[in-house]
Order: structure tokens, then C-alpha cells, then sequence
């Protein structure tokens, strides 16, 4: 975990994220994968990361 993020640093997700992965229903995991998504762009200093692609 990166402690300046508060992201795993292997997968971007949050604590909370990683620990409820088992009991999300498919609706869910789509937003945890959004997310990921955006905060991958806004690492790599993308600007276009306006929402789901």
C-alpha cells in the first residue's frame, strides 16, 4: 500500500475496495474498475479522465 495514496500499489484499489471485492455484485465491481481507471489516468497526468470509458 502506498501511504501517501492510501492505493495498493500492484492494483490501485483502496483498503475498503480490496476488502469488500468478494461481496460486490456486478454492478459494484464495474465502479471499483471506473476507478481504477481514472486514478491510473490521473497518475500517468492524463487530463481527459472525465469518467468511464
Amino acid at each position: 500500500m502506498d501511504d501517501a495514496s492510501g492505493l495498493c500499489i500492484g492494483c490501485l484499489r483502496t483498503l475498503d475496495e480490496i476488502a469488500a471485492w468478494g461481496t460486490l455484485d456486478d454492478d459494484a465491481r464495474r465502479e471499483v474498475w471506473f476507478a481504477i481507471a481514472r486514478r491510473r489516468d490521473e497518475l500517468e497526468g492524463r487530463t481527459d479522465a472525465a469518467g468511464p470509458r
